[in-house]
């Protein structure tokens, strides 16, 4: 039985409600729809997984407003229903200096908190951002709301120049990383 996997490409595109953080000439929805996309790639050149993404085109807008937005993920995701679900994002913060990776899950000691260390841990190690760690966040709608074992993925800072290049130019070993992670969890090889 191949293992669903809801991808949830954080976010819309710019000029849209729920479009996201800005920095470094970069839009989160835009970095967010091409790591989800080449995610949705890997799994599906793998019969071990079924996928199935939030935004299937870049210019695809979900909902009307940031609770519309986040309500059509969740939904699509429990109703398929999916055996974990990923949402992708770039962090953002009035610091510059704020760098690096970080995972968020709505409890700690769950399943959502082991698959995020493994997602994390490939990460930093495929990608070379700084390990922020894995936090939890339990009013996040898609953490909150979802059925299944559910991650928050922060790839990296859209506001620190550093972090924005990777964003800019790591999107596919982003979505490698999260593959690599979600391999490793659940105990399989690489195909």
């Amino acid at each position: 039985m191949a293992i669903r996997i809801y991808v949830d490409q954080g976010h819309n595109p710019a000029g849209n409600v729920n479009a996201g953080a800005v920095g470094n000439g970069l839009n989160e929805g835009d970095i967010t729809y091409n790591v989800g996309a080449y995610l949705a790639d890997l799994l599906d050149a793998d019969n071990r997984f079924l996928v199935r993404t939030s935004r299937n085109t870049p210019t695809e807008v979900l909902g009307t407003s940031n609770a519309s937005s986040l309500a059509i993920r969740v939904r699509q995701a429990n109703e398929w229903p999916a055996d974990y679900f990923i949402s992708i994002h770039a962090n953002a913060s009035t610091n510059p200096a704020a760098n690096g990776s970080e995972m968020y899950v709505y409890k700690e000691n769950s399943t959502a908190a082991t698959l995020a260390e493994y997602i994390l841990d490939a990460m930093v190690t495929l990608v070379g951002t700084r390990d922020n760690g894995v936090r939890t966040n339990p009013s996040l709608y898609v953490l909150r709301r979802t059925s299944m074992p559910a991650v928050l993925v922060e790839l990296a800072y859209i506001t620190n120049a550093q972090d924005a290049e990777k964003l800019r130019y790591d999107q596919y070993n982003f979505a490698y990383s999260i593959y690599i992670g979600l391999l490793r969890y659940l105990g399989l090889q690489e195909q």
